[in-house]
């Protein structure tokens, strides 16, 4: 316990769930070392599968193990598993409902050395364009732990987002997930904070920075999709204004779910993301995350643009 890294702590939950439960079966794209999946080869290798460099492939043959009862984790960079088996997921998967778990790691940035071709800022946009796909974006390694134990228990495809780095936990440890339900971690009356991921810490950095002058109530949206569009509205009721805060595009994620959802309430909105444009490579992570403007200065300016 006390992960901070969510990779780790998909890992050995992933093996701590197979103890329990035969039906998982764990598929890896070359990529279970940074996955973290191996820990799940090494314990039971009789239910896992490498299925090499082919994605399309791999996915194909998990809805095939779907059909027969098994539960079937795939896994590899966020990057390749919704873009190279985009046509699998959504003909072979999504369609017929299999009981799929698509696990992507290395999201949004986090893969900051390896630039655009491995850097997914439009992997939520796509899946949850899917009909039928669940989309759960953690935002810690908590978070982590106890989302992969509930989509063990939903029975239908999900799109689990992994970040590759280790950061602080801003969630309770062994707080139970709930599938579609945001959280408030701070209160507030003036402005709302929808955040997600790794920005979620951020934007809980910008409400104490502007505590005195503006008072912001900062949400936590793990699940971008189903999106309880009724709570959503809810807790921006009370509020002035929003901003959103996401590791991915600002076309199509986190900040798109919530304008969607907030459609008929003429509030004031600010997104905080990538501007439609893909990433690039950098020395470490913040770096990357200050060249994109994911930080917390620019929540607290987002905030007091729109307050």
């Amino acid at each position: 316990m006390g992960y901070i890294n969510q990779r780790t702590a998909y890992g050995e939950t992933l093996v701590a769930l197979g103890e329990e439960n035969k039906k998982i079966f764990v598929l890896d794209a070359d990529l279970g070392g940074s996955t973290m999946s191996k820990l799940f080869e090494l314990k039971f290798p009789e239910r896992h599968l490498e299925m090499g460099i082919a994605e399309a492939n791999m996915t194909s043959v998990a809805a095939g193990l779907a059909l027969t009862g098994k539960i079937p984790f795939i896994n590899t960079f966020a990057v390749f598993a919704t873009g190279r088996a985009y046509d699998q997921i959504r003909q072979s998967i999504a369609v017929a409902n299999l009981n799929v778990k698509i696990c992507g790691s290395s999201a949004g940035l986090s893969d900051f050395g390896d630039g655009a071709t491995h850097q997914s800022v439009e992997d939520m946009a796509i899946m949850r364009a899917i009909p039928n796909m669940v989309v759960i974006n953690p935002a810690d390694a908590n978070e982590m732990v106890e989302a992969t134990k509930a989509i063990v228990d939903y029975e239908g495809p999900v799109y689990l987002r992994t970040n590759r780095n280790d950061y602080p936990n801003v969630t309770p440890e062994g707080k139970p997930f709930k599938i579609g339900e945001p959280s408030v971690l701070k209160e507030g009356t003036d402005v709302v904070v929808f955040a997600t991921g790794y920005p979620v810490g951020l934007a809980l950095a910008a409400a104490e920075e502007l505590a005195g002058d503006v008072s912001v109530k900062v949400v936590n949206v793990s699940t971008i999709k189903p999106l309880n569009k009724e709570k959503i509205a809810e807790l921006a009721a009370d509020c002035k204004a929003v901003v959103t805060a996401e590791e991915h595009s600002i076309v199509g994620g986190l900040g798109g779910a919530i304008a969607e959802a907030l459609r008929k309430s003429c509030k004031p909105i600010e997104f905080v993301g990538v501007q439609d444009t893909f990433g690039c490579s950098a020395h470490n992570y913040l770096e990357l995350m200050d060249h994109f403007g994911i930080t917390k200065e620019n929540i607290v300016k987002a905030v007091l643009e729109v307050k």
